[in-house]
């Protein structure tokens, strides 16, 4: 695929890889950001990827437009001849489905929804072809999700599950948006997982919610010391249903500062991918549950 670069004012271009959204579009501009990122060209001041798209800063007096964006062209045929593999990290996050927080949230704005008699799991379920919500939640967390970007509100993550296109879950966001989202609420628009990282409005179908922090500005959850968001794009992440008692063992640990997820170093390649998707995910279960 063929990237369309555009200037956007005097200091910004942005990268649209793709129109589509697809493991390979994302992977494309993950992997534009992260050459530019390590090439360190002189005067680039901010690098984004985002869904299928990417946006780069600039100081135009150091260096300018013009070669930028010709290095920009350059990095673009260079990745397109070479094997896509990134090092990143598969990354298990506990989710207690059908929680009463999410619950209650769903009972007071079902006036926004598409269907005000069923919660958010029931109605995701029906229309995915689901015919309980314990199918679609094994469904929901039997496969890993790619991070495709963070951003939006700061440390949220966007999720793009890694199965074939006809077993991809669709949900519309609700009709109005909610004044009130739980923090930490396992939400699902359109392709799109997300995770409220903090607690605000929104309009995402409401499946569930994790007990790990993933956003600490102060930086003192033990896990978030370093970096005070727990996802960075190309992250791959894998939801592990659990019950009231696990979610509040949990949470007592976090509270505690004992507890903290289980993280691997991994390599991943969207070959491989693309050629056996079922094999490699089930490469990247073993790699998590290796304890």
């Amino acid at each position: 695929m063929s990237i369309r670069f555009n200037f956007g004012g005097d200091e910004h271009i942005f990268g649209e890889v793709s129109e589509e959204m697809s493991l390979t579009s994302f992977f494309t501009g993950l992997s534009m950001t992260n050459a530019v990122r390590t090439a360190g060209i002189r005067g680039v001041t901010e690098i984004c990827p985002a869904n299928a798209s990417f946006q780069i800063r600039f100081n135009p007096d150091i260096v300018k437009p013009q070669d930028l964006l010709s290095e920009l062209k350059s990095m673009e045929e260079a990745a397109s001849k070479a094997d896509p593999v990134l090092k990143t990290r598969i990354i298990e996050l506990p989710v207690y489905f059908q929680d009463p927080w999410t619950r209650e949230t769903c009972l007071r704005f079902r006036e926004r929804h598409q269907d005000p008699s069923s919660t958010d799991l029931e109605y995701s379920a029906r229309i995915n072809g689901y015919a309980t919500v314990e199918e679609f939640i094994e469904a929901y967390s039997g496969q890993p999700w790619f991070v495709s970007m963070v951003g939006f509100v700061a440390g949220l993550p966007f999720l793009y599950q890694m199965v074939e296109r006809k077993k991809q879950i669709q949900a519309p966001k609700y009709l109005r948006p909610r004044t009130d989202t739980p923090k930490l609420t396992i939400g699902h628009g359109g392709c799109f997982a997300a995770i409220y990282s903090v607690r605000g409005a929104g309009g995402y179908q409401m499946y569930g919610i994790t007990p790990a922090p993933i956003y600490d500005p102060t930086r003192k959850v033990r896990y978030l010391s370093d970096d005070m968001c727990l996802f960075k794009p190309g992250d791959i992440v894998k939801f592990k249903a659990i019950g009231r008692d696990d979610y509040d063992a949990t949470l007592e640990e976090i509270e505690a500062n004992r507890w903290q997820p289980t993280v691997r170093e991994c390599t991943f390649s969207l070959k491989d991918f693309n050629r056996d998707i079922y094999g490699t995910n089930a490469k990247l279960m073993e790699l998590i549950n290796d304890r």
